[in-house]
């Protein structure tokens, strides 16, 4: 509940209504996964499974390429 002085205040200055700033985390850019990164993507890291899928990435890039 708002004080009387409160009252008084908000009745005589008014009222200003304003959007919150928005905070931007301080790790908005950084790699969040190593799914994201470079060796991973390329199957540099040894994962069979990540080579066939840069293989399959490498395939779809280059098709209708000739």
């Amino acid at each position: 509940m708002p004080t009387q002085d409160e009252l008084t205040q908000a009745m005589l200055s008014g009222i200003s209504f304003r959007k919150a700033p928005k905070a931007q985390p301080a790790d908005a850019n950084k790699v969040k996964t190593k799914a994201k990164k470079k060796s991973y993507i390329t199957g540099a890291h040894g994962s069979g499974s990540a080579k066939m899928k840069a293989r399959i990435r490498e395939r779809r890039a280059n098709r209708g390429k000739k």
